[in-house]
């Protein structure tokens, strides 16, 4: 993903209770007009839409609704249906903040500034990724076999780049909407490293209880 150019300006589709992480794939369902209206104007344009998060009721003001960290995605496939709505997938491409929202569109529209993460010692890195995938593995050690080699096909793909592993493991295992906005949002990979650990820590608590 490297190579592409993130726009300035990009449409975005707000939800509640929805994170996504670069690395990660979103099944959306279009149907709103608006949202419609969005999707037309990205695959004549970039491909490209944002997913921001709502943390309250929509209204006219998204800086009062929505988090100010988003992703932007690329459109990897999308279907229409005769009645004009369509399903797609959206593929996270990067970390963006919401700088303003300029309107003049009849969706949401915002200007985005590209998040970097902090630097990390390159030599740490497969260290970083190998005690992940460990600590994955323990925290799934009582489901089915098959199901753990689905789990660690996933993340062969992700390579041993901690940060994309961190946000393939987050994407796929972190299901409370605020850890997830907190792995988004934090710059520091020794950061998002310990939370998500402690965040499996947990899971394998609760797993090893039931």
């Amino acid at each position: 993903m490297s190579g592409i150019q993130l726009p300035e300006f990009c449409g975005a589709i707000l939800l509640p209770d929805t994170v996504l992480f670069p690395h990660g794939a979103l099944p959306l369902h279009i149907f709103e007009d608006r949202y419609r209206e969005m999707l037309d104007d990205s695959l004549n344009t970039n491909c490209m839409i944002c997913v921001g998060t709502l943390l309250d009721d929509e209204n006219e003001d998204p800086s009062s609704c929505v988090h100010p960290i988003g992703t932007v995605g690329l459109i990897r496939a999308s279907r229409e249906m005769d009645d004009g709505r369509s399903n797609l997938v959206l593929h996270g491409v990067h970390r963006v903040r919401f700088s303003s929202w300029p309107g003049g569109k009849n969706y949401p529209y915002a200007q985005t500034l590209p998040m970097t993460a902090d630097p990390f010692p390159s030599d740490e890195g497969p260290l970083m990724a190998s005690r992940l995938r460990d600590k994955i593995n323990a925290t799934l050690s009582g489901l089915p076999a098959e199901v753990k080699k689905e789990i660690n096909e996933v993340l062969d793909r992700a390579s041993d780049e901690p940060t994309v592993l961190l946000d393939v493991v987050a994407q796929q295992f972190v299901q409370d909407t605020q850890t997830r906005l907190q792995l988004l949002s934090e710059p520091s990979l020794d950061a998002r490293y310990d939370l998500l650990t402690r965040h499996l820590t947990v899971i394998q608590k609760k797993l090893s209880q039931n």
